[in-house]
């Protein structure tokens, strides 16, 4: 039983892990498509960011002149989305940044890995994930741990008969 609990919630955790790492990787993408490829980043100056985005760069002030344009503007960019968030959508980038945290290096990568899996998909194949997801959740915890329970239990002859009668259910009709 304990053997359960310490799968389920260090499945739970690399979950998590793959949502933050998403969200992160999702938005530092955009934040770069922003950016035209052949413009180069302006160096900022210290006096001339605002009070509010001082103080939740203040680890960064007596370096912040030396920093790479680059990386001021990641800094920046990062600041003012914290800033544009409701107290809500803070809440919920700092539980699943805690979560992230406690995640060993190894899981760490396997949501890495993951992430850039499904990055590669298909704009219909990552909606068809994020749909299994949505249902995944709205299954109660006991539902879904028996799912897990039969899934860890299967043979490998199982998983791959079971895989094909998703996909088969989720194929495009003709």
């Amino acid at each position: 039983m304990t053997d359960a609990r310490n799968f389920s919630s260090t499945r739970r955790a690399a979950l998590a892990a793959l949502c933050a790492v998403g969200l992160h990787l999702a938005i530092a993408g955009r934040a770069r498509a922003e950016t035209a490829a052949s413009e180069a980043p302006a160096r900022t100056e210290w006096s001339s960011l605002k009070a509010e985005e001082q103080e939740l760069l203040k680890r960064h002030a007596d370096r912040w002149d030396t920093l790479p344009p680059e990386q001021q503007q990641r800094l920046l960019r990062g600041t003012r989305r914290w800033m544009d968030m409701t107290p809500e959508q803070r809440e919920l980038a700092r539980t699943r940044f805690k979560r992230w945290q406690q995640l060993s290096p190894e899981q760490k990568e396997l949501a890495r890995k993951r992430w850039h899996h499904y990055r590669e998909l298909t704009p219909e194949q990552q909606q068809r994930v994020r749909e299994g997801f949505r249902g995944y959740k709205k299954l109660s915890p006991e539902q879904r741990q028996q799912m897990r329970e039969r899934w860890r239990n299967a043979t490998p002859e199982e998983r791959q008969k079971w895989l094909e009668r998703r996909r088969a259910r989720h194929a495009p009709q003709p």
